[in-house]
């Protein structure tokens, strides 16, 4: 059974992440006290008082791996996720080794030395896990080490489980059919037949060596659910519920526990939570300071320029739906000829359009006329990351035409966001553009602002569909 062999395989992992942390120790002592890499004084502690602390160090990491989820199942685990917990499991380990080391008053503990064992034990754990998910997932790809599993329920959410294993055979998943009453049984999708009805389950579980039973029932048959769990539980054979309603709720719902009731939001929204917003808006006023500040020159000459070349006013006022639906005026550097407000409501602009300046032409492309846009974020209406905001004419049109358009305004807008960073900028699909700032409203943290913000400035503020 592939259950006894996951057993066997995380006790595999336990004895490899040991022997891996007690290797990784050992060489960062030889490199810090041996290799000449690094000064050593005259005196230091032996090797056996370094050595006796990994009596403490080693279970305290497999501890740490486990609360991190190291030892779970990981068939469809990304491997950016798996080392990105050996990262947080190692930097925290670190952490209370030095703070151990703190607290016994022990300061001739090399620290040196951890830095490096830190480093060493992070290449290494993922290296060596790396490796093994290439060869099971050969060996699942060559049939071997398969989860036989079998579906329940005939619906959206059963036909696109069915894609997502047909194209990774790596996961090593074998669906042995479908239990369905809502279609006629032989009806096949992808090469996996209907086998029966929900009712043939009572029959089937005793009978079959199952691994894994996938509840895919359609919204409608919600009802046979708590039935269809029951059974499943009373076999003992391991039960996953894979909603129909995967286009409505996200990936990753934000639950609440409501005295014992649990309570699915449709959206996560981590700039909801107080802390996380206080922690974005200071960033926001400081970095929008210290940008007017290294920006001035650029933005006194585009102005001088402007002015000179061009009548009419330096600034262009043009109103925006921003946070909460509210409106506000966005500021930038007029780039284009004086128009009356009718004429500038009726289209977007579009390329070799004769309304745009010289000088208005060289800004839209590498984005200086967004610059006054700094003054915006001052004053509340703007951040520097968030989805671009839109004129109320087309947030109008666009929010009857594309589903969850409105989700937007649930935070504030930013003066470049996910959408741009990945090629979504003027003239391009808006669906796309949704899809990254949906992405991006339901996945915020700091870390990804700062992710946005290098990729801004690494891809260049030019832009081919800016006209």
């Amino acid at each position: 059974m592939i259950r006894d062999n996951q057993s066997l395989f995380n006790k595999f992992h336990v004895v490899l992440d040991a022997l891996t942390i007690i290797v990784s120790y050992a060489l960062a002592w030889y490199i810090k006290f041996r290799s000449g890499l690094f000064p050593v004084a005259i005196w230091y502690l032996p090797l056996d008082v370094y050595m006796r602390a990994l009596l403490y160090a080693v279970p305290g990491y497999l501890i740490l791996y486990y609360i991190f989820q190291l030892y779970t199942a990981k068939r469809v685990q990304g491997r950016r996720l798996e080392a990105w917990h050996i990262l947080q499991a190692n930097t925290i380990g670190l952490m209370g080794f030095i703070l151990v080391l703190y607290l016994i008053k022990e300061n001739n503990f090399s620290r040196q030395m951890l830095f490096v064992f830190y480093c060493l034990n992070m290449f290494f754990a993922i290296f060596l896990r790396n490796v093994i998910r290439l060869i099971l997932r050969r060996m699942r790809s060559n049939g071997y080490n398969q989860k036989a599993v079998l579906m329940v329920g005939y619906s959206r959410a059963a036909e696109q489980y069915i894609d997502r294993v047909v194209l990774n055979p790596s996961w090593g998943y074998t669906i042995r059919g479908i239990l369905a009453n809502n279609v006629e049984r032989g009806t096949e999708y992808k090469g996996i037949k209907v086998i029966g009805t929900t009712e043939d389950l009572s029959l089937i579980l005793p009978e079959n060596n199952l691994d894994e039973i996938v509840i895919t029932l359609g919204l409608s048959e919600y009802y046979q659910l708590e039935k269809i769990v029951a059974m499943c539980e009373k076999s003992g054979v391991h039960t996953k519920f894979i909603p129909d309603y995967n286009n409505i709720i996200p990936t990753k719902p934000y639950t609440e526990d409501l005295m014992g009731l649990p309570v699915v939001n449709i959206r996560r929204v981590p700039l909801s939570n107080g802390l996380n917003a206080l922690i974005k808006r200071s960033i926001d006023i400081f970095g929008a300071l210290f940008a007017l500040v290294l920006f001035s020159p650029v933005m006194l000459t585009v102005a001088i320029i402007i002015k000179v070349t061009s009548p009419g006013p330096l600034i262009f006022n043009q109103e925006r739906i921003g946070k909460q639906n509210k409106p506000f005026y966005m500021y930038k550097f007029r780039s284009m000829v004086v128009q009356d407000e009718a004429s500038e409501k009726k289209q977007w602009t579009t390329k070799n359009d004769s309304r745009v300046t010289p000088i208005g032409k060289f800004i839209r492309k590498t984005s200086i006329d967004e610059m006054p846009q700094f003054i915006n974020v001052l004053k509340g209406d703007m951040s520097l990351i968030g989805p671009r905001p839109e004129r109320p004419q087309f947030v109008d049109k666009f929010k009857e035409e594309i589903p969850r358009y409105m989700v937007k305004h649930q935070v504030r807008p930013g003066l470049t966001g996910w959408a741009q960073v990945n090629g979504f900028r003027g003239d391009t699909s808006i669906r796309g553009r949704i899809e990254c700032d949906l992405y991006y409203i339901e996945n915020w943290t700091i870390g990804l602002d700062i992710k946005i913000l290098i990729l801004t400035f690494v891809k260049g503020f030019i832009n081919k569909n800016a006209y």
